[in-house]
């Protein structure tokens, strides 16, 4: 997880909070976090790193859409980070 840029973290964690999203729903989502337009050229391309890292599984709906899942790899890697995370963060919440 460290060799995420912070883009592709909250992307990892979008994706973990939603049932097989597909991509517009990935771009909406990080658009009302980030308060900005996502371009297709940014989101894309981030979502293939992911998948190419092992973190994301990619698979098809249909034709023209695919929908994105979160591998075992991937949740153990939120887990982790998260544990980081409290670790430092823990005592000012």
């Amino acid at each position: 997880m460290y060799d995420l840029t912070g883009f592709q973290r909250d992307l990892l964690y979008v994706t973990a909070g939603l049932d097989e999203p597909h991509g517009l729903a990935l771009k909406e989502e990080l658009e009302n976090y980030y308060e900005k337009e996502i371009h297709h050229g940014r989101l894309y391309p981030n979502l293939d790193t992911l998948v190419d890292k092992g973190l994301l599984e990619k698979a098809q709906a249909d034709r023209r859409t695919n929908v994105y899942s979160v591998t075992r790899r991937g949740t153990r890697e939120i887990e982790a980070r998260r544990d980081w995370e409290d670790q430092y963060v823990s005592d000012i919440l």
